[in-house]
């Protein structure tokens, strides 16, 4: 996600909303200024979760969201904020 996503509590909301959606994955700050997610559950969650990531938290304004589908062997329990 670009715009202004870091500083506002996005990566805290953004947990919240994942863990009402019961969706697993991560969400981290990058050093560019971006946020980046990773975010799986059932289809139709996981839109749910990409149209709330639009307008993000209260403070955050989303300029841009790239998303793409990903193949991970990752297995993700929870949703968390990775540091």
């Amino acid at each position: 996600m670009e715009g202004l996503v870091q500083g506002v509590c996005f990566r805290d909301y953004t947990k919240k909303q994942a863990h009402q959606l019961n969706l697993s994955g991560w969400v981290r700050n990058n050093q560019d200024g971006t946020v980046e997610a990773i975010i799986r559950g059932a289809k139709g969650d996981v839109q749910s979760m990409l149209n709330w990531l639009t307008k993000g938290s209260p403070r955050s304004r989303v300029d841009n969201i790239r998303s793409h589908e990903v193949i991970s062997e990752e297995l993700f329990t929870t949703f968390e904020i990775r540091y």
